[in-house]
């Protein structure tokens, strides 16, 4: 879902102004549209202020209300791991070339471009299936089991293997890695059980 497009909106009095992409002096540049008032940011009339930006990505809504679709027509359970939060606000867009972070206008077409994920807007996109919790990857990884299948793992590593093992377990749960910038939310179909890993 990261790599999906997306559509910026900044806050602009009772509505919003679009944020484009057009030439300027020196190349690609971003300006905004006049003030617009979309159906779809109506909700967010309460939780923002003047400035602030939020991001809709239509194509993930649209992808998650088909998988839901598959769900609720032949049962199975959806797994979305993703950077992201719940409720997207702030500018999230980011450009990487050659593994290291670019201005997001700078190469076009050379660039990955990527932004975080609203699971928010997954979960209500989901019609037809429940959506659980949204947890980090660390704590779904733990209730899992991942620290006493790590620690049984550890007991025949040494050495380098062992430093190998324990950084892998490191970057999957901890706070500073990957352990909380991840987000895992579950799709399953009504009135099943709730999948492994989430709590009510």
């Amino acid at each position: 879902f990261d790599a999906l497009p997306i559509r910026q909106f900044q806050r602009s009095g009772e509505g919003w102004r679009e944020r484009l992409v057009g030439l300027g002096e020196t190349g690609l540049a971003f300006g905004l549209s006049e003030e617009i008032h979309p159906d779809a940011l109506a909700h967010r009339a309460g939780d923002t202020k003047e400035g602030d930006l939020v991001e809709i990505n239509a194509a993930a809504e649209t992808i998650v209300a088909e998988i839901a679709s598959c769900i609720a027509q032949t049962d199975g359970v959806a797994l979305l791991i993703d950077y992201g939060g719940w409720r997207s606000l702030g500018d999230t867009l980011q450009a990487v070339k050659g593994h290291k972070p670019v201005p997001p206008l700078v190469h076009p077409g050379e660039a990955d471009l990527t932004a975080h994920v609203d699971f928010e807007a997954l979960a209500n996109g989901a019609k037809g299936a429940t959506a659980s919790e949204m947890a980090t990857q660390g704590d779904f990884l733990h209730r899992l089991g991942i620290g006493s299948r790590a620690q049984a793992l550890a007991a025949n590593l040494e050495g380098d293997a062992l430093n190998q093992h324990l950084a892998a377990y490191q970057r999957l749960t901890a706070d500073e890695e990957m352990g909380t910038l991840f987000k895992v939310m579950a799709l399953y179909r009504n009135n099943s059980p709730l999948p492994p890993g989430f709590s009510k």
